[in-house]
């Protein structure tokens, strides 16, 4: 610990270290401190001054947010300074600085979206004076465009410059900025274009008034009008922890929740923001396709029509593959079944992924999310994660700029907010390493705790087998720590694996395939296809039975991150129509086809998986993969390029790609035309 100081609060003695600011101090102390410049994740600005203190003995009150505990010297008789948050001359202060900041604020608490969820109001309350002395005309300031999500109402801003400094220091683009000086000073994206950082929307969270709100969201509900859950996001495979909101059976909004763990406090904008695609595009009951058209059916015609479609066929000609969106209870219900019914194949690697199911540590992001923060060197190969992971990739420029991370890449250069050694993009360049014929290899013996990050755009070459065992083999273990991770891209890949949805051999020719939530399928012509899934996307063109399931704000599922934390997320709404949850239909089915499940609830189900699979029953707990590396580097790398695995960032599962306002992003972030049978990723 740092050099501690002593220090007295409001009469009360307590020893902090002196690097700690007062407003932490007083914090400590268990004092509310009003602010609204100062936030624990940005640099201290100091320019709001609603945090004022009085240091006993100064000649006036003191910013406390600016002010550190090693700065207060002690008093002339040698006890330790003496801070007031409590005093005539601190609440004069306060209700001064809330009336200077009310000066030009409109009252438009009726309108505005921020009304009861905002910091202005609740200080206004708290610590203002409850009436004004100024009866001049307000100041009015000009709209702002920032694109498609945030909208703007700039006569309300109070300059906090919070929204600045994360997008300089936390999103990594200087896309906001401050304009003019003085009271003619705003706040405003620079040539007012669309703010394009795959993290923007934060500033809405962080503005502490109604100057930056939710577009999409605007004038839709009022924050006490909605029921609040705490789930996890499957957007992909980070594991964010939100809260989804909802007002009777839909879905109005998503937010971030603290984990200091996973997502800190922040969330990418799909995550975010495509949450109105659960209610475009669904699948809300049973469809048979009879006389080449699909029609509506009930849920009784529908399994009879898989059985007979089934019927006469041996377990070699049947195949089940899993979507990215998957709950691990449904993946569980739907091997279970298969495997009753003699078939094993079953993929969960629509991407073509050469990973071994076998080898946990060899599919897991070892280091851990957090654990970023503790690297010295990241050599990332095939791997994009700006596009492919938002949160680990402001994890790694945080460890940049606060920690001095050092971070070198093989394959397609990118701009990902943060200096990057470019090493090229030609696979070859691994080998060149992992035969210590290259300076990384240097690099990484030399770490104390360096990190090897593979992505899906490494493992889905043909040698992604040899790429993997090569990245294996590469020195980044240390006692206690594990530095090879895998970047994944899909929320339900590494339970899948977990739970060994994999096959030994390619599928080939199927004659009767299982689809759950799987798009990105190539299947036979002449195949019989059931499809499970939510929306009416890629899977259900060749789909001979469709049966409608519950989305992942409709179910109450596990899911496992690429960390391998095993994370509950608890139903926030309904299904839609005659959709049912996933393992339930699973179920059903089973009793048809003659192999009945060995659960009728869903804790049964779980009972059955934790038996099974015992780490699921380890909730938001990362159990450690044994390590068992490579001795020696197996198979040749092809010397070529890595082709990154994500085409269109916004447009990546069926939810995305039902969502209008991804298709606005598109459209005014990527500049591109109107969303038309965009699949969003290789498959």
């Amino acid at each position: 610990m740092s050099d501690l100081r002593k220090i007295i609060i409001d009469g009360e003695e307590l020893e902090v270290p002196a690097g700690m600011t007062v407003l932490q101090a007083c914090e400590k102390a268990g004092k509310e401190i009003p602010r609204f410049c100062y936030h624990e994740r940005l640099s201290i600005a100091g320019n709001c001054r609603m945090c004022l203190v009085e240091w006993v003995g100064a000649p006036k009150p003191q910013a406390s947010c600016a002010l550190s505990v090693g700065d207060l010297r002690p008093d002339r008789d040698g006890t330790p300074p003496k801070i007031r948050t409590d005093s005539e001359v601190v609440k004069k202060a306060r209700e001064g600085v809330m009336e200077f900041l009310l000066i030009n604020h409109p009252l438009d608490c009726p309108i505005c979206d921020q009304g009861g969820e905002c910091d202005l109001q609740d200080e206004a309350v708290a610590f203002g004076r409850g009436s004004t002395r100024f009866h001049e005309n307000k100041r009015a300031v000009r709209e702002k465009y920032m694109g498609p999500l945030i909208k703007t109402v700039m006569t309300r801003c109070i300059h906090c410059t919070r929204c600045v400094r994360f997008a300089e220091e936390v999103a990594g683009v200087e896309e906001i900025g401050a304009v003019n000086r003085g009271e003619n000073m705003e706040i405003t994206s620079y040539l007012e274009k669309a703010v394009s950082s795959e993290l923007s929307a934060n500033v809405i969270d962080l503005c502490p008034v109604g100057a930056l709100t939710s577009k999409p969201y605007a004038f839709k509900a009022r924050s006490w009008e909605l029921r609040k859950t705490e789930t996890i996001d499957v957007m992909d495979a980070v594991g964010s922890n939100i809260r989804v909101d909802a007002r009777g059976n839909e879905v109005m909004r998503v937010l971030p929740r603290l984990n200091e763990d996973v997502n800190e406090e922040w969330i990418s904008n799909k995550t975010r923001y495509a949450c109105d695609g659960l209610t475009k595009r669904r699948l809300d009951r049973p469809y048979v396709r009879k006389d080449g058209k699909l029609q509506e059916a009930s849920w009784t015609e529908a399994f009879d029509a898989i059985k007979a479609g089934l019927a006469g066929l041996n377990a070699e000609q049947i195949a089940a593959y899993t979507g990215d969106l998957q709950d691990v209870e449904s993946m569980f219900a739907l091997k279970v079944l298969m495997n009753a019914m003699g078939v094993h194949q079953t993929e969960s690697r629509l991407d073509g992924a050469k990973l071994n199911a076998a080898d946990r540590g060899s599919y897991l992001f070892n280091s851990t999310i957090a654990g970023i923060e503790d690297a010295d060197f990241c050599l990332l190969i095939g791997a994009n994660p700006k596009l492919e992971a938002t949160i680990v990739n402001a994890r790694l420029r945080k460890a940049v700029v606060k920690n001095g991370l050092k971070v070198a890449r093989i394959g397609a250069a990118d701009d990902l907010t943060y200096p990057v050694q470019e090493l090229g993009n030609d696979a070859a360049v691994l080998s060149d390493i992992a035969s210590d014929k290259h300076d990384i290899a240097k690099a990484l013996k030399d770490a104390k705790r360096p990190m090897v990050i593979v992505g899906m755009g490494a493992l889905t070459r043909e040698d992604g087998a040899a790429i993997l065992n090569h990245a294996m083999h590469l020195d980044v273990q240390r006692d206690g720590w594990n530095g090879f991770n895998v970047l994944h891209t899909a929320a339900s890949r590494v339970g899948a694996l977990d739970l060994g949805f994999v096959s030994e051999s390619e599928i080939k020719d199927a004659k009767a395939v299982y689809l759950l939530g799987a798009d990105d399928v190539d299947v036979a012509e002449d195949a019989f296809v059931v499809y499970q899934g939510t929306h009416g996307d890629a899977g259900v063109r060749h789909a001979d039975v469709i049966l409608p399931g519950a989305a992942y704000t409709e179910k109450s599922g596990l899911y496992v991150n690429m960390e391998g934390r095993v994370q509950l997320a608890p139903r926030a709404v309904f299904p839609v129509g005659d959709a049912r949850e996933d393992w339930t239909i699973i179920r059903a089915l089973s009793d048809v086809l003659g192999h009945t499940l060995p659960f009728d609830d869903l804790a049964e189900l779980r009972a059955k998986l934790v038996e099974a699979h015992p780490h699921f029953a380890e909730v938001d707990t990362i159990t450690a993969a044994e390590w068992k590396g490579v001795d020696k580097p197996e198979g040749d790398i092809a010397a070529g390029e890595f082709t990154p695995v994500i085409e269109n960032y916004y447009l990546t599962n069926p939810i995305a790609r039902a969502s209008e306002t991804m298709d606005a992003c598109v459209v005014e972030i990527l500049g591109q035309g109107e969303q038309e049978e965009a699949t969003g990723t290789h498959g």
